[in-house]
Parts: C-alpha cells; structure tokens; sequence
C-alpha cells in the first residue's frame, strides 16, 4: 500500500505543479501579480503563490474565477476536472492511514450514527460540520480533503458501498434545514449508483442491535479485512479475525432490522420534503420580520415637511 501511495504522490505533485505552471504563465500573460490576482478572486496572496509552486490544491471555485479574471476560455478549469488531486490533500495525522484505505478498499460496510459519513456528505454539509474551525482557510482544506475521499465511490466502477444511516444522521441538524434538505436529496441521488446500497436504522424499533459507536468494516484487494471506528480525534483500527468476525454478524443482523432500500429511500424523502417545508416558513419569517423592520424604521424617519401647530380652540 505505500509503494503505490508513494507513487500516486508523486503523480498527483507533478500534475499539481502543471497547473501551477499554467495559472502563472496566464497570469503573467494578463501582466498581473500575484497580490493583484488575489486581489480580484479574492484571497490571500499567499494561496496564489502556493498554488502556481504545486504545494496547495486549489478548488474548482478557484480556477473558475482564474479563468474568467485572465481570460484563458476554461482552461484552467477544465484541467482541474482532470487531475486526481486525492493524494495532495492534507488529512488529519490520526485519518492518514484510514484515508489511504479508502483510496484502495475493494468493499466498506458501514454503520453511522449522529452525522452523516464522509463519504456522503454534501460540501456545505461538510462546511457546516467544519465551520467551527476559527481559521476559515483550514476549513476549506479539511472540507476538501474529506470530498476528496469520495470520487473512487461515486465513480461508475466504484467500490461496493453499504451504509446503514441510524436515523440520528437524518434528524441531527447540521447548518440549517436548506443544508440539511440538499443532503437529503444528495443521498437519494448517489443511492442510485449500482455500487452503493443506503438503509436507514428508525429510531421506533428499540429492539434492534445497534454497534455502541459508528463502525466501518473494511477489505482491501489482499483480501486483508480491517475494522475501524473513532473516538474523539483518535482513530482505531484492528485486523483481528475475531473482531472482524463479531462486528460483521452485528452488522448483519443490523441490516436484517433495519428499513430496506425503498422503505430507507421513502424515510429520506419525506425527511427532505420536512427540510424543504422548514426552510420555506423561515423564509417567509424572515420576509415578515423585514417588513415589520422596515415599517418600524418608516415610523422612525425624520417628516419631510415641517409640523405646523393646530391652533387649540379658547376655553
């Protein structure tokens, strides 16, 4: 697995640095500086300079707005739509090694509760999940480097994929009910890849087994099977044959009782429709509350024409 890390690496550094080769020679064409670009796209300068050295991967965002500050017809962008930026991006020391797992695993099974998994999760989601970093450009990169993840199994021959949501993952907001709305409709839509299979653990059968935390089982083209689950920031990997034994019939039996696919994709739906529902009333208060605030300010300003006294009537 580390040879073949070590090679993607080096690839993925190589096309890195073409891009970053061209956004110069575009920039310079367009006689802009660095700070200039920045400046127009906007960023820091710093993001510039680190994407045109290959040591920083931009967003697609990023070279849209490249390509319409320096003219180029979308090169820039059409070339990133072509690089495999996956092994450039910078997960987590304790992620590392389940992150290399994903980028070869033959098959994952897994149970989640509370969030949805990464692998599924829409970007503002994951924004949503990551907004509490104070440094807004570590933001960006963790969220990148989670979607990363996710190209091999949304891809047409992607790796088999089954995932049984408990329904804490649907009822948990995350950002608000249009984020939450959008996932919803994300799920329905990559539940209908031939690779990935979705279910749903309802919250009204307190007799089904559920694992204690969110568990992933993992097998790798070696036959070689990992078990893998998290604790706060650590995570924890075991390939004993026992263990993965145990956790296997629990998630066996796991499925068994949960909702099946059409029951899990109807649960979703309406979830969606009650997100959507949710998101349309708060807009209509937010209407509301700027038509009351805008008459309470009416009432506020200043007469445009003098008060003339009435003259009182003589008692």
């Amino acid at each position: 697995m580390a040879q073949k890390n070590a090679r993607a690496q080096t690839e993925a550094a190589t096309t890195a640095e073409v891009f970053g080769e061209l956004l110069r020679h575009y920039r310079e064409s367009a006689r802009l500086t660095q700070s200039a670009l920045a400046g127009r796209i906007p960023c820091d300068r710093s993001m510039v300079a680190r994407v045109e050295a290959g040591t920083r991967v931009p967003t697609c965002a990023f070279a849209r707005t490249c390509d319409e500050v320096l003219g180029t017809g979308g090169v820039l962008a059409k070339l990133w739509e072509k690089i495999d930026w996956y092994p450039e991006v910078q997960h987590p020391d304790w992620f590392e090694r389940r992150a290399e797992m994903d980028a070869e695993a033959v098959a994952l099974r897994e149970y989640q509760t509370q969030m949805m998994p990464g692998l599924l999760q829409t970007p503002e989601y994951a924004h949503a999940l990551f907004s509490r970093v104070p440094n807004g450009e570590a933001v960006e990169d963790r969220v990148r480097a989670r979607l990363s993840r996710q190209q091999r199994f949304l891809a047409e021959d992607g790796p088999l994929y089954i995932v049984v949501l408990d329904e804490s993952c649907l009822r948990n907001m995350v950002g608000d009910a249009t984020v939450m709305r959008d996932q919803c409709t994300h799920l329905l839509r990559v539940a209908e890849h031939p690779n990935i299979v979705v279910q749903v653990a309802p919250s009204d059968r307190p007799g089904l087994r559920r694992p204690n935390t969110s568990v992933s089982l993992i097998r790798l083209p070696d036959g070689h099977e990992w078990v893998y689950s998290e604790s706060l920031d650590r995570g924890h990997f075991s390939d004993d044959p026992s263990d993965f034994a145990r956790h296997t019939q629990t998630y066996d039996v796991l499925r068994a009782g949960a909702l099946s696919v059409r029951e899990s994709a109807a649960l979703i739906s309406d979830m969606m429709e009650g997100y959507g529902h949710h998101a349309e009333a708060r807009s209509g208060c937010g209407d509301l509350d700027q038509e009351q605030l805008q008459r309470r300010q009416r009432r506020k300003l200043p007469r445009s024409r003098p008060r003339i006294p009435r003259p009182r009537p003589r008692t």
